[in-house]
């Protein structure tokens, strides 16, 4: 006889759980056998107790197996199946940079993927920035979309580990979000009910992630990392620094402007083509797309320069409803804001260092991010021309253009985003945003 209370208790005492108390357990949480007050004290029990790997696994297969599972096996794709997650950051858009390069050079992309909570951006609300884009297509949609354009940016349906769902919603209210045993198994279940062949996961660290550390950071890839692999799933993880924006934007529709502009041949931002070009080279390895490292980043080199990465972006949004020459009339499509106010800094000199934390809370005040799942957002708002660490500013060189919805709306962030900057004599540039890699050979 299955009791939720009894694994509950055996957990709470410090006892590893079976295979079986597991299964059981999440087979109860999606049919509604488990309750509201047994999954957060399940929950509860995993933070203070923790799981060893052989329950981090048995946890990760049990809310993979708890909805659809994807297979590709009938869908005739002449390449692997692969896929990145990021643990979120401010101004993180690799996304939608990495799914069409890769899905240029041979790979198939499925990107299921979610929205922004808190200080970080979510790459679903980037995509669903451009009018008309439909980020939730059925299961059936998605896999014609990949076999048709080789990549897809889409929200996770119903089907797609329900119980990860449930219980994220209760970690959310009981302060258990942060257990990095039941995010090993949010994360990686629904990229196992992807079908993938490959994943790769970019870890952040630094003041605008969740893991502020290095060496937290360093845990869990390497928790993410040993669990998937034990899982049947191949994977490695980037370590990257999240210590200032990625790119020279924060912001919806902003970030999908600057995406489109490297798409189209002009010169990115150097931070955040480094993290883009490491992940889709790791990725082109783990995969076998690529023999070596300098193979991989010719393959990544020539998928923008030849434009076939815009050509397939391209053809996703125009698939998913969005306009067919967005690439080519950015402006003509994406929303702006009405209000663009400058935020110069108190005194001349070079920018030191940022506070990434309060730059994406500045975005959320604006109106381009969310603190509860439910909210809307504006994707016109944001930040643009963000200055990154070693630039000089003064009163011509303003620290960044807040984009607003009215003047009142920018002038109550400016002193915060202000503040979120040091400014000194000098400041040496930033070091290399790729700080280490767990899982490679």
């Amino acid at each position: 006889m299955f009791l939720p209370q009894e694994i509950i208790r055996r957990k709470r005492d410090g006892h590893a759980l079976s295979a079986d108390d597991i299964a059981s357990f999440i087979a109860g949480l999606t049919d509604g056998s488990v309750s509201e007050g047994q999954a957060a004290a399940f929950a509860m029990a995993v933070w203070f107790q923790g799981m060893d790997q052989a329950e981090r696994v048995a946890l990760l297969r049990a809310m993979t197996g708890s909805g659809t599972t994807l297979d590709w096996s009938r869908e005739g794709l002449g390449g692997p199946v692969l896929d990145k997650h990021s643990t979120g950051g401010v101004g993180d858009k690799v996304s939608l940079l990495l799914a069409p390069i890769i899905a240029s050079c041979g790979g198939y992309v499925p990107m299921i993927s979610g929205r922004g909570l808190g200080h970080t951006g979510g790459t679903l609300d980037k995509m669903e920035a451009i009018p008309g884009y439909d980020g939730r297509p059925d299961l059936h949609r998605l896999k014609t979309m990949v076999r048709r354009v080789g990549c897809a940016i889409v929200g996770a349906t119903d089907e797609i580990a329900p119980a990860d769902r449930r219980l994220y919603a209760i970690r959310d209210v009981t302060a258990t979000v942060e257990s990095v045993h039941l995010i090993t198994a949010s994360i990686l279940s629904k990229k196992l009910a992807a079908g993938l062949n490959a994943l790769v996961l970019d870890v952040k660290f630094g003041s605008g992630a969740f893991m502020e550390s290095p060496e937290r950071a360093r845990a869990l890839a390497e928790m993410l990392v040993a669990t998937a692999t034990d899982a049947g799933l191949p994977t490695r993880a980037l370590l990257t620094d999240m210590g200032q924006v990625l790119g020279h934007t924060a912001g919806n529709a902003l970030e999908v402007r600057e995406c489109l502009s490297i798409l189209a041949g002009e010169r990115p931002d150097g931070r955040l083509w480094r993290v883009t070009e490491a992940l889709c080279g790791e990725m082109l390895l783990l995969s076998g797309l690529a023999a070596d490292a300098a193979g991989a980043a010719r393959l990544v080199e020539q998928a923008i320069a030849t434009g076939a990465a815009a050509d397939r972006f391209a053809r996703m949004v125009a698939v998913l409803g969005g306009p067919p020459d967005l690439i080519e009339r950015p402006d003509r499509h994406l929303p702006t804001a009405p209000v663009v106010v400058p935020v110069f800094p108190a005194h001349a000199g070079h920018v030191v260092a940022q506070d990434v934390r309060a730059l994406g809370l500045a975005v959320v005040a604006l109106g381009g991010g969310r603190t509860r799942p439910q909210d809307g957002i504006d994707p016109r708002v944001g930040l643009d021309q963000v200055a990154p660490i070693g630039t000089a500013v003064g009163p011509d060189r303003p620290l960044c253009l807040v984009h607003a919805a009215d003047r009142a709306a920018a002038d109550a962030v400016v002193c915060s985003v202000r503040n979120a900057y040091v400014i000194g004599e000098t400041a040496d540039a930033a070091a290399d945003p790729v700080a280490g890699m767990i899982g490679g050979p």
